[in-house]
């Protein structure tokens, strides 16, 4: 938004005029504003390649942009390639002199081209029984903008203070667009705007990683910010917890937790087994309601009211509110699920 602010990009035009890996392809018609809004239409994530352009020339789209939200990390990393083209800089040289620096933020980075100057914390899986172990991030070169910006919890809430004002690095009507609701978002947040979720008059971004896990809130109306990070896969619960303690203190922040699992479960609907997909990931729902995620079980689905369904890790126990089927409006046919803000179609 920094750059559109500047007038350096635009929200609605083609981003295929600025990024010639996309001459001739359907991706090309895609907007920023698309992009950041999980609307674009784009696959969940690409598959690791050699190079950022590589990835973005090989941009698939699951439905007609502007549709309805797609959480993408493929969008992402077409959101840096976006970025190059724009300012001449690599991605991270942008985020590093336009974002991080003028914010006073010392960047790191998960992955980069050079080795980081500030300790990285290991991430940690929490399996079955307790059992920790100590995990490497396996996001690439090429995939960085989806996600490779290392920050504590201070750097998250400096981040945040971009929307409490009028701010020299971002004029407050950007950041207020950024704002604003441009589609539901279930799986994830109450809604989305532009490059943020939304959650019930709050904005924020929560974010994984290999055994790791944070979560921002920003409330402009009363300068409150909260941000968490956590170098554990069930980092969830300690801000489910967390959230639990500043609300009994009076700090109303949001969970957004997926943990809030509705009490009241439904028989399985008709017509929900099948096989689904999102680019190329393949999920599949047998009828004894167990979930795999590209041929491997991951979790035994419960269902609730709306279609709605929550997840049970079979590894971790844990269970997460974070699925849905959806139905053709003229069939009423189960023809796509949702999981975790990711639409998948029936194959």
């Amino acid at each position: 938004m920094i750059l559109v602010a500047d007038g350096d990009l635009e929200l609605d035009g083609p981003v295929g005029e600025h990024v010639p890996e996309l001459a001739g392809k359907p991706a090309a018609a895609v907007t920023l504003r698309q992009l950041l809004s999980h609307t674009s239409g784009l696959e969940s994530g690409p598959d690791p390649g050699a190079t950022m352009r590589a990835l973005v020339a090989g941009s698939v789209l699951i439905q007609r942009p502007g549709l309805a939200f797609s959480y993408s990390n493929a969008g992402f990393v077409l959101v840096g390639r976006l970025i190059e083209a724009a300012t001449g800089m690599t991605w991270w040289q942008a985020v590093e002199s336009i974002l991080l620096r003028p914010l006073g933020i010392e960047p790191a980075f998960v992955v980069a081209p050079r080795p980081a100057t500030r300790p990285v914390a290991t991430g940690h899986a929490v399996g079955a029984g307790g059992r920790i172990r100590p995990v490497s991030q396996n996001i690439t070169l090429a995939e960085a903008p989806a996600g490779a910006i290392a920050a504590s919890a201070s750097d998250l809430v400096t981040l945040g203070s971009l929307h409490l004002g009028d701010q020299p690095l971002l004029p407050a009507r950007y950041a207020a667009m950024m704002r604003e609701l441009v589609v539901d978002a279930f799986g994830l947040a109450d809604g989305w705007g532009l490059g943020l979720a939304l959650f019930d008059g709050w904005a924020g971004h929560d974010g994984t990683g290999d055994g790791t896990w944070c979560q921002l809130r920003i409330d402009p109306a009363t300068g409150t910010i909260a941000a968490l990070t956590s170098n554990s896969s069930t980092g969830a619960g300690l801000w489910h917890d967390l959230v639990t303690e500043l609300c009994r203190r009076g700090i109303p922040v949001p969970s957004g937790s997926l943990l809030d699992v509705p009490e009241l479960e439904l028989p399985a609907p008709p017509g929900f087994a099948g096989t689904y997909r999102n680019g190329e990931t393949r999920y599949s729902i047998d009828d004894q309601m167990r979930l795999s995620v590209d041929g491997e079980l991951q979790a035994t689905i419960t269902f609730h009211e709306g279609l709605t369904f929550s997840m049970r890790d079979t590894q971790t126990g844990q269970q997460m509110y974070a699925g849905r089927c959806l139905a053709d409006p003229e069939t009423a046919r189960i023809d796509r699920i949702q999981i975790n803000g990711r639409l998948a179609a029936r194959i």
